[in-house]
């Protein structure tokens, strides 16, 4: 059995969000600057981010704007909302990065893992076989061959051109 190891974000966990409240709560609201805060797109109850600290490029997350730390807390609109996003994020990492295989999960409470806790989100991350090597596991290093904002532009432009089509105007 395989195991993946992420030592460099044990203090991220430990710490918890940042001083100033929720983080995910500030993006929501902070609609003027998505590029620079690597929201690529923007629905109706939820909204696509880049992780800034991903575990490969292409790590995205997707986020309700409602702040509800469980799943159950989040209304049925909001739910169906977050499912079709993460297919389409599924199609985009498809379609732009090639992966053989993606990871989709969410840490419901600290114990769980998950570095936001008060506030659900569902990861999204294109996987490569041996993308979790030695140098990220021992030297807490990770190679990412392309840059966040390189990442967010293409990410960007394939959700605008999806969401604006016929088919994803429910998006």
């Amino acid at each position: 059995m395989d195991h993946i190891w992420s030592p460099w974000r044990y203090r991220f966990i430990t710490e918890g969000s940042p001083k100033g409240g929720c983080v995910f709560c500030r993006l929501a609201e902070d609609t003027a600057n998505d590029e620079s805060n690597f929201v690529v797109h923007r629905a109706a109850k939820n909204f696509v981010i880049l992780n800034l600290y991903p575990y490969t490029c292409g790590h995205m997350m997707v986020v309700p704007y409602a702040h509800v730390s469980k799943l159950g807390a989040a209304d049925e609109e909001t739910t169906s909302e977050m499912m079709r996003l993460v297919r389409l994020a599924e199609t985009a990492l498809e379609g732009l990065y090639h992966p053989p295989g993606i990871n989709l999960g969410m840490n419901i409470g600290a114990a769980a893992g998950a570095g936001i806790a008060d506030h659900i989100h569902m990861h999204v991350l294109p996987r490569w076989m041996g993308d979790a090597n030695f140098l990220s596991t021992i030297g807490e290093t990770r190679i990412l061959p392309e840059e966040l904002p390189v990442t967010w532009s293409r990410l960007r432009e394939f959700f605008s051109a999806q969401t604006s089509s016929s088919y994803n105007k429910s998006l």
